[in-house]
């Protein structure tokens, strides 16, 4: 037998008998996802029903509060206390006195109000003591939530307005998009909030997956529905374990048959650059939030890979090998000039925000930076002292003298500078000292463990505190609970962003966001007191 043959007989006898074993793994391992589906799918059900609760909970009792206090009407001091419940609820965009009838007759903006209806209403408990209500502000605009308590007898009651997307999950139970259709509804029917993907239409029932969750304590129920495929997706470790036991048995045998293939794979470096040169590196924009008047500060900017099947490859994937080859700064530049175009228009009429830009520290390296950030902005109607580069703490930078020239030449630019992810790198107090910088973040990981762990309380009062004294801002990433917001505010930090306020999103919703939170025509206006966190959540891959 010629040697090709015995090689090819080699991989015939090794698939058949490897075949099995390999099948009978890939069954148990899929039952052992497909379980682990439904219990994620329960696990997001039972945690909207928590959410919604516990938001609705914390305005229903300031409500119970204004009434006791006999807030009632529109007087000076009746509209004092209602901006001091805004300000101590977070979720409650507007707290206001209503009539009888359901009609607002001020808030804690003042005694002018935009004009509302009511869609529909229900009781939100079995007492009926507070009321849910949805409501339409303006002509056609969007529906609200609002937790109502009415008044005795012909008084009037007083309402908090909440936004509905603040009352479902917009991530899934590990950190990702959410992959199911969620719904709040009251016992009546009444659709409250909707959020997450819907099942397409030509999936066939029995590949679908429900689950339901009521509240005990209010008249509520969160129904999600979701695809099997949609949610497997999400159980790589299982399905990696299966591709890795299959690879290596392929391996083996194709190595037991000297086989080797005809050409090389593909250079990954060169995909990259395919990639760059069609396009496919987009923007995505992560708000930065006030926390303390609820306005918006800015956004950062974090590249995502847009394949052309429309997949979307998170940085993770490719920027090391980015940062690896030096495509990191030819990849930094086009996103410089996609942002200048797409954001830069609406950003340059709102010269108070600021747009901020990850580096490596290969930028440091020389003053090439320098000259792109001139040349890129130059005629952008983004402003110079509207850029923050940030420089991650996550990366040694090899010579913090050039480092130090050139982010003083950026500074004299007018380009603020921010130390990125501090506190898990090698020389965070170094930098802050050294290089000059404008603003530092705290990492996530102090974030999350701000309420449990008193080391990270401590961390982040001391960064708190230093950064104050050497008069840098600060800002907070990672932020996924309005418990860390209010944490964030005792301990005088202003400004944050994460998940509770709302993912990366892409340029066409981010825009769409911007000009909710900060309309034009009101863009000189002072901050109303107490506004709620206004972050609307949209999915994003």
């Amino acid at each position: 037998m010629a040697p090709r043959s015995r090689n090819l007989a080699a991989i015939v006898i090794g698939v058949v008998l490897a075949g099995p074993p390999v099948a009978a793994l890939n069954l148990w391992l899929g039952a052992i996802a497909e379980q682990q589906v439904v219990r994620d799918l329960d696990s997001t059900a039972l945690r909207a029903v928590g959410l919604a609760e516990g938001r609705l909970a914390r305005a229903a009792a300031a409500l119970d509060d204004l009434a006791a206090r006999g807030v009632d009407g529109c007087r000076a001091s009746h509209i004092e206390a209602l901006r001091q419940a805004a300000f101590a609820v977070t979720p409650a965009k507007e707290f206001s006195v209503i009539a009888p009838d359901g009609r607002t007759l001020c808030s804690d903006h003042g005694s002018t109000v935009e004009p509302r209806s009511i869609v529909s209403s229900e009781p939100l408990n079995d007492s009926r003591q507070h009321l849910l209500d949805l409501v339409r502000l303006g002509s056609g605009g969007k529906q609200w939530a609002r937790v109502r308590r009415p008044g005795a007898g012909e008084s009037n009651g007083v309402a908090a307005l909440i936004p509905t997307e603040m009352l479902v999950p917009s991530v899934s139970p590990h950190g990702g998009p959410l992959n199911a259709r969620i719904q709040l509804t009251g016992r009546g029917g009444m659709v409250i909030a909707r959020a997450g993907e819907t099942a397409a239409a030509n999936v066939p029932a029995d590949d679908l997956v429900s689950a339901v969750r009521d509240s005990r304590r209010y008249r509520l129920r969160a129904s999600l529905t979701a695809s099997r495929a949609d949610l497997a997706a999400g159980q790589n470790d299982l399905r990696l374990l299966g591709a890795m036991v299959s690879g290596m048995l392929a391996v083996l045998i194709l190595t037991l048959a000297f086989f080797r293939p005809k050409r090389r794979r593909d250079n990954p470096i060169d995909e990259l650059e395919r990639a760059m040169h069609a396009g496919e590196f987009v923007p995505y924009y992560q708000p930065i939030v006030d926390i303390r008047s609820g306005r918006l500060r800015g956004a950062e900017v974090l590249i995502r890979w847009r394949k052309s099947d429309g997949s979307v490859v998170t940085p993770a994937a490719f920027i090391p090998l980015a940062e690896s080859s030096g495509l990191i700064l030819e990849m930094t530049r086009d996103l410089m000039r996609r942002v200048s175009r797409e954001i830069g228009p609406a950003f340059g009429k709102r010269p108070n925000l600021r747009i901020s830009f990850n580096l490596a520290a290969r930028h440091f390296a020389d003053e090439e930076i320098v000259g792109d950030v001139r040349k890129i902005f130059k005629t952008s109607p983004l402003k110079l002292s509207q850029i923050v580069l940030e420089v991650t703490e996550r990366q040694p930078l090899d010579n913090l003298t050039e480092t130090r020239r050139v982010v003083a030449a950026l500074q004299g630019l007018g380009v603020r500078i921010a130390i990125d992810d501090v506190g898990t790198g090698h020389s965070g107090l170094s930098y802050m000292l050294k290089l000059g910088v404008d603003t530092i973040k705290i990492d996530k990981m102090f974030i999350d463990s701000i309420a449990t762990d008193r080391n990270s309380h401590t961390i982040i009062e001391t960064l708190v505190d230093l950064a104050q004294n050497m008069r840098m801002d600060v800002i907070a990433e990672g932020v996924e609970s309005f418990e860390q917001v209010v944490q964030l505010r005792e301990l005088g930090i202003r400004a944050a962003q994460g998940y509770v306020f709302s993912p990366p999103l892409p340029g066409p919703s981010f825009l769409q966001l911007l000009e909710a939170i900060e309309p034009l025509k009101e863009a000189a206006a002072p901050a109303p007191a107490g506004l709620a966190v206004p972050a609307v959540p949209v999915a994003a891959a």
